[in-house]
């Protein structure tokens, strides 16, 4: 759309709705006038056919943050600027189109334009002054911009990203910046400290640390669970027994381990896992039953005896069906 257009038309008289209202009662008086005026309710009713147009290219401008933005910021300037002739005996008022205005702001009036400006001597209107930096017709001044972030890395241990921890970060001038880990951070995650970045009169950037942890030789973290390994004897696995399974607090807990428990089997310990400030992961054990690398006369006797009395069963009876291809 022109911009001169947005200037001639009001659109919140269009939709009937005031200078201050919300996108909801904007989007509401929309669908009541559409309803009512949308030609497929008054055919052959050229009147509400452009009713209907109007509405619908009202709602397209008010119904967008930006382009609304952008309607009122240029409806008041419309209001507010003047045009002026520069040449002897020309008119001496009358309204200013969008590009009158604009162009009075960015060319002297040489080359045979019009020249003008706004009332006061050529300074841009305080009511959008902000679009100009508020600055008169000398240039733009651009707003002061926040500090940029920085960024930095560390190491910490397994405990540490489980329990939380502080370490310092020392600068090259000397300085020590204090950064807080939080418990439960994951690695590869990172921590921001406020206010640590490049220093800025509009405020400081931030720094942002990215933090590494050490694996650790028995749990292993899966999200917010963790996952150990627990050996079994071959007697327990069979017949069945509870367990002293150590937590991540340096406690143990009991654990049952149902009779004819297969080696690789995972049982879960609920809460048991990482806990963060949004959510608290369970303890995975999967098991794993140990075979005897040495047996005395007895245990063999009784392996042997125990192999009799369960030679009807076959563990592999399944595998010849599955292995077909």
């Amino acid at each position: 759309m022109a911009s001169q257009d947005w200037v001639n038309k009001d659109f919140y008289a269009t939709l009937g709705v005031s200078k201050d209202a919300s996108e909801a009662d904007i989007k509401k008086s929309y669908r009541k006038m559409a309803r009512k005026y949308h030609p497929d309710t008054n055919p052959g009713d050229d009147a509400a056919e452009k009713k209907f147009k109007d509405i619908t290219e009202a709602n397209a401008v008010l119904s967008d943050p930006e382009e609304r933005e952008q309607y009122d910021a240029i409806r008041a300037m419309g209001s507010g600027a003047r045009f002026t002739s520069g040449g002897a005996g020309g008119p001496a008022g009358g309204g200013a189109g969008f590009d009158d205005v604009f162009g009075n702001l960015f060319n002297s009036g040489g080359g045979g334009r019009r020249s003008g400006g706004f009332p006061g001597g050529g300074q841009v209107p305080p009511e959008f002054a902000d679009l100009f930096g508020g600055g008169g017709f000398g240039g733009f001044q651009q707003a002061p911009q926040k500090g940029a972030d920085r960024t930095a890395s560390t190491t910490i241990s397994f405990a540490g990203s489980i329990r939380g921890t502080s370490i310092g970060l020392r600068e090259p001038d000397g300085e020590v910046i204090d950064v807080r880990i939080p418990a439960g951070i994951r690695d590869g995650q990172s921590v921001r400290v406020r206010g640590k970045g490049q220093r800025s009169p509009a405020g400081n950037g931030d720094l942002l640390v990215k933090v590494s942890v050490k694996p650790h030789a028995f749990f292993a973290r899966e999200g917010n669970n963790i996952r150990i390994h627990l050996p079994v004897g071959f007697a327990e696995a069979a017949l069945g027994t509870t367990l002293e399974v150590p937590t991540l607090t340096g406690e143990t807990v009991k654990m049952k381990v149902p009779a004819g428990t297969s080696s690789g089997r995972t049982l879960r310990l609920k809460g048991r896992g990482v806990k963060t400030s949004k959510a608290t992961g369970d303890l995975l054990v999967t098991l794993e039953v140990v075979v005897p690398q040495k047996l005395n006369a007895e245990a063999q006797e009784a392996v042997k005896a125990f192999a009799a009395a369960t030679s009807d069963a076959n563990p592999r009876a399944e595998i010849a069906a599955k292995a077909v291809l």
